[in-house]
């Protein structure tokens, strides 16, 4: 059979067509519609904190409207399953915390594959979880606590819950220091704060942004941070590392998603526009009031720093059976 001239014409257009599509795509986007920054948590939290901060500059740099849309609950995997199942247009985004991290090995059954389904835009930053015990209590330094968990009795902690990112790094600093740490998960860390303070606990772990308050206050005592590298917020404030464990590093971390298949280009250029946003002294000023430190970087950076987070938590999560609240 014969082809045309004019046959092979069109099929010459189609392929330039969809050679030219995704480029094209990402020219024009956004203009379609608004962008929507799903924040996996409620209002009030870090995560709709990070998200209403970066709306603002987003909206300014891309020219187009960037709502929030708060869909919290199941530690956040309610709000990261809509945005794993939302068109991968470049108009639907998710914030999530480093319970995202947690949650493949915690909860069963999550209605997508957090390696699969969802792709990584940008790390948007991390902080300390800082480790603190009442003001009057006998443990002064982090070397007393060790000291102390080595007895029969152990020391007691409290977390803000069951497979919180503080209970998962007390079990891995316990099982590396082989000590008797006993778990106290608390709802939330206003009840944690509420006994810590009042002594009713011994130790207690959370976000340097929970704690440091009371610490300037004089009402708690920081004994050590969990991340490698001093806290900007607590200078003054140990590493575990400092204190005998080195290389141990759990941060606190918050970044950016989008669902898998969203064209790379638009990828890319969403992390350049988040990049160049926490650039801004203003915008890094507010997160380091939420007791977040800013980290730019590349989506394949995020990307293996998250795959990094899971492959940690899921190993301490089987090796000490823990199951969530």
């Amino acid at each position: 059979m014969r082809l045309t001239i004019s046959f092979w014409a069109s099929v010459a257009a189609l392929v330039a067509g969809l050679t030219t599509a995704p480029l094209s795509w990402a020219q024009t986007w956004p203009t379609k519609q608004p962008i929507k920054l799903i924040a996996v948590f409620p209002p009030g939290g870090s995560v709709d904190q990070v998200a209403r901060i970066l709306a603002q500059p987003l909206q300014q740099q891309l020219g187009q409207a960037v709502v929030v849309d708060n869909r919290g609950g199941a530690s956040g995997s309610i709000g990261t399953a809509a945005v794993a199942a939302a068109p991968p247009d470049g108009y639907t985004f998710a914030v999530v915390f480093d319970t995202h991290g947690v949650n493949p090995s915690l909860i069963p059954n999550l209605p997508f594959d957090t390696r699969k389904d969802l792709a990584a835009v940008a790390l948007v930053g991390t902080g300390s979880m800082l480790l603190a015990t009442q003001a009057e209590s006998p443990y002064k330094t982090f070397a007393d606590v060790i000291a102390a968990g080595k007895s029969s009795k152990g020391v007691s902690y409290g977390s803000i819950g069951s497979g919180s990112l503080g209970h998962l790094a007390m079990t891995l600093l316990a099982r590396n220091a082989q000590i008797n740490l006993v778990h106290v998960p608390y709802r939330g860390g206003g009840p944690l704060m509420n006994d810590a303070i009042a002594g009713h606990v011994p130790l207690s772990i959370g976000s340097v942004f929970l704690i440091k308050p009371h610490i300037d206050s004089k009402r708690l005592r920081p004994l050590s941070v969990t991340t490698s590298a001093r806290s900007p917020h607590l200078p003054d404030g140990p590493t575990l590392a400092e204190s005998g464990f080195a290389g141990f590093d759990a941060p606190a971390w918050w970044a950016v998603l989008a669902p898998a298949k969203t064209p790379p280009e638009i990828v890319k250029r969403m992390n350049d526009e988040i990049n160049a946003a926490l650039r801004q002294p203003d915008v890094a000023s507010k997160l380091a009031a939420q007791g977040i430190d800013v980290r730019t970087g590349t989506p394949q950076a995020a990307q293996q720093f998250i795959e990094n987070q899971i492959d940690v938590w899921a190993k301490v999560v089987k090796d000490n059976g823990i199951k969530p609240d």
